[in-house]
Parts: structure tokens; C-alpha cells; sequence
């Protein structure tokens, strides 16, 4: 059976998802020490993510629209340069507002140019196994907490949180530098090659998609996931430490998110391929609510571990299905803009989080209101995914290897 390189473009683009996306949420990691070490607050640290995810949302709608008209491995080499040495300059700031700048904007930058062109790129190099496809790359995401933050955690116990920066910051220019030059444009897109799916839809505009019913409700639904799930992830560290558990439970907690994220991922993606990607995500956001109110009454790192399992699987889960509802709406050709744009949108929900978070804390000395508010908004998620209309029927051809 002759070699499918569309796997090989999973197999990039979960590397660098790991690798990016664990970067920049390391700071959750860093984020009490670099508070202990520099006297800078949280609300001050906590805000440079926040940063990080309005600079990153705006980057993936530019990103996503370069990737439809250069292709994806100029974008994602773009950014694997930009997020190594935003780790470096970031890691010899020397005030709040210079780290803020340099880790939310060069990091946010540089992060956006990995999730919506590789989600983007996926999908059109599989018609069938869509939804395990994208759940794969998704999944490197999800390998994150299990691979940087605990890396991120001994760094820092070895070094300082300077230190441990500066070498996350080389490693991904090592490693992601080399996993974009893999990277390639979908057959379908650079070629038209025969055999490949009809793209429909050939007089849909950008500007069209873009104010499209289905581009709003797909973007508010994203939005939502992400305001749910945001703080939660960011602040599950220093949620645990507040409630006395040690520093690596509190770490390896975040890392059980991130292998329930990773299982979940694989089951929803499984799921969505047999009985769509739609309803799939409806059950998810309901899970996702639940596990977000549940951290409220977690006190014991057994509780803890239950919860995160619960809500990892659920918000790893629905994340890649986003782009598999995507592709069912909206043809190849503007692909990348379509993720960007709503990856824009989203990223206004992932900002919300870990201000929110760092200002609950400040200001009430605890993290209770955050994961009430968590639950309320998964609740409005749940809500807006009912309103996913039908997607168009499309004639298909396909050739693709199993």
C-alpha cells in the first residue's frame, strides 16, 4: 500500500503543538516563583497571558490567511523562529512591563502561527478519518502538561525560572524548526489532484464566510469553550498550592488534565468520525461545565485528580472538532482564514480566563468565584453549539489510503 504523507503532517504538527502550546502555558508553571522571585503580582504575570491569547488570536486570522495563499510551511517556520526567541528575550526581562511585552506579543505571535494553519492544513489532507486526524495533531497539544510543565517544574527546582526560560526557549528552536520544514500544502489545494474531494462553494468569498451564520455560531461556540476552560487550566496549579497540596502534585495535576485532554482527544475523534463532529461537541461542552464547577469543591489531591481527568478529557476533547466543523461548512481554498478567524474569536475567551483568575485571587483571596463563573459560561457553550445549523451536502470522491 503506497505511503500516505498526510501522516506525516499529523506527526509534525502534534510535535509542534506540544512544543508550542507547552511554552507558552508554562507560565502557569512559573507563574508563583516568578511572583516569589521578582515581587511582580499576579494579576501582573497572570495578565501577560492574557495578553498572550488576544496577540495569538489576532496572529492566527494573518497566519491562517498567509497559509491560504503561500501554503503552511513558510507560516509554521515563521513561528517556530519567533517562539524560541521570544522565550529568550522573555526570560532576561527585567521588568513586568517588558516581560509582558516581549511573552505576550512575540510568544502570542509566534503561537498563533501553529494551531489554526496546521488545523487548517489536516484537514485538507483527509477526507476520511477527519475527525481522528485533527484530534491527533490537537493531541500534541495535549501532550503539553505532561511534557514541558513538568520539564519547566525540575528546571526550575534545578536553576531559577530565568534559567528554566532560556532553555525551554532554545529547546523549541531545536526541535520545531526541523518539524516545519516537513510541513507541506493538502494535494487537494497545491494540485487539484484527481481523485480528491469536490471543494463546493466556489463563489463563497472570504467576506462572505466570514459573516456567514454558520461562521458566528461556529465562533461564538469556540469563544465560550474557551472563557469556560481557560482560567481553570491556567490557574489549577496555583489553585492546588492554595489548598496546601505540594508543589509537584499541584504540577502533576495539570499534567493529568493534560493526558485526560489526550485521551479525549483520541475518543472524541473517534467519536465525531461515526456520529459527527456536531453532536459531539454538544455532550463535550456539557462535561466540560460540569468538570469546571466540580474544581470548586476539590480539596484533597484525590478529588483533584478526579476532576482534572474529567475536565481535561472533555475540553481536549471538543478543541480539534472545531476545525472538522469547519471544513464541513466552508471549502479548502479559505480554510486557514476560516480557523484563524474563528481561532480570533476564540482567543478573546482564552484572555478572559487567566485575568479573571489572577484578579478573583487578589482580590478575594481564593479561587472559588473563578470556577462558578467557569461553569456558568460552559453552560452558555453548551447553549450555542445547539444552534450549529446543518452543514451543505456535498458530492465526494475519495482516494485517500486507509
Amino acid at each position: 500500500m503506497k505511503f500516505f504523507y498526510g501522516w506525516v503532517i499529523v506527526g509534525a504538527g502534534a510535535l509542534m503543538g506540544c512544543v508550542a502550546i507547552g511554552a507558552l502555558f508554562s507560565l502557569a508553571v512559573f507563574l508563583q516563583p516568578m511572583s516569589e522571585a521578582t515581587g511582580w503580582s499576579r494579576t501582573g504575570i497572570s495578565t501577560t497571558m492574557t495578553i498572550d491569547f488576544l496577540v495569538m488570536g489576532v496572529a492566527a486570522f494573518g497566519w491562517g490567511a498567509l497559509t491560504d495563499r503561500f501554503g503552511p510551511r513558510i507560516v509554521v517556520l515563521a513561528g517556530a523562529i519567533l517562539l524560541g526567541l521570544g522565550l529568550v528575550l522573555a526570560s532576561r526581562a527585567t521588568s513586568l512591563l517588558e516581560f509582558q511585552i516581549v511573552y505576550g506579543v512575540v510568544v502570542g505571535v509566534a503561537a498563533g502561527a501553529v494551531f489554526a494553519p496546521m488545523m487548517a492544513t489536516v484537514t485538507g489532507w483527509f477526507e476520511k478519518n477527519r475527525s481522528l486526524a485533527v484530534s491527533l495533531v490537537s493531541a500534541g497539544m495535549g501532550m503539553a502538561p505532561m511534557t514541558v510543565a513538568p520539564v519547566a517544574q525540575w528546571l526550575i527546582q534545578s536553576y531559577d525560572w530565568r534559567t528554566a526560560q532560556l532553555i525551554i526557549g532554545i529547546a523549541a528552536w531545536v526541535l520545531l524548526i526541523p518539524a516545519a520544514l516537513l510541513v507541506r500544502r493538502a494535494p487537494s489545494a497545491a494540485e487539484g489532484a484527481p481523485g480528491m474531494p469536490a471543494e463546493g462553494g466556489e463563489d463563497l468569498t472570504v467576506g462572505r464566510a466570514l459573516r456567514s451564520p454558520q461562521f458566528i455560531v461556529l465562533s461564538l461556540t469556540f469563544f465560550f469553550c474557551c472563557a469556560a476552560h481557560s482560567g481553570p487550566i491556567f490557574h489549577v496549579v496555583s489553585y492546588a498550592l492554595a489548598c496546601g497540596l505540594p508543589a509537584m502534585t499541584a504540577v502533576t495535576i495539570y499534567s493529568a488534565e493534560g493526558l485526560a485532554g489526550l485521551g479525549g482527544r483520541l475518543l472524541f475523534g473517534l467519536l465525531g468520525d461515526r456520529f459527527g463532529a456536531r453532536r459531539i461537541v454538544v455532550l463535550g461542552l456539557m462535561v466540560q461545565a460540569v468538570g469546571a464547577g466540580a474544581y470548586y469543591f476539590a480539596r484533597s489531591a484525590g478529588e483533584f485528580y478526579v476532576v482534572a481527568i474529567l475536565f481535561g478529557m472533555a475540553y481536549g476533547g471538543v478543541m480539534p472538532l472545531y476545525a472538522v466543523i469547519a471544513r464541513e461548512y466552508f471549502p479548502m481554498r479559505i480554510m486557514g482564514t476560516v480557523i484563524g478567524g474563528s481561532s480570533m474569536i476564540a482567543s478573546l475567551g482564552m484572555a478572559l480566563g487567566p485575568a479573571a483568575g489572577g484578579w478573583i485571587f487578589d482580590t478575594f483571596d481564593g479561587y472559588g468565584l473563578l470556577y462558578i463563573g467557569s461553569f456558568g459560561v460552559g453552560l452558555a457553550a453548551v447553549a450555542m453549539a445547539l444552534a450549529f445549523p446543518s452543514p451543505p451536502a456535498r458530492e465526494r470522491t475519495v482516494t485517500q489510503p486507509a
